[in-house]
């Protein structure tokens, strides 16, 4: 069993409030477990409106699967409106 977990850093450059923020990182997290079927929550800077860490997480029994599909995650976050990907870690238990 492989555990993938991958914290990606945003740039919310356009909200102009927590709650413009909270609107752009509630959709990203609720299409990736739609989409990606992973865990996502928001990790850090929950108090800043221009700046987010997300944590996904992707359970396989293949390493490889699990890479391949946190890198996905990472092409689809860098391609939504309203969040700018800043940075992004890997790391494979």
């Amino acid at each position: 069993m492989t555990i993938g977990v991958l914290q990606i850093d945003l740039l919310t450059r356009e909200a102009r409030s927590l709650k413009e923020k909270r609107r752009v990182v509630k959709g990203l997290k609720q299409q990736l477990r739609n989409r990606y079927n992973c865990s996502v929550a928001e990790t850090d800077y929950q108090d800043l409106w221009q700046r987010a860490r997300l944590t996904v997480c992707v359970v396989s029994n293949e390493h490889a699967h699990a890479n391949t599909q946190l890198n996905e995650i990472v092409r689809f976050a860098s391609n939504r409106p309203g969040a700018e990907l800043a940075d992004y870690r890997i790391e494979m238990f």
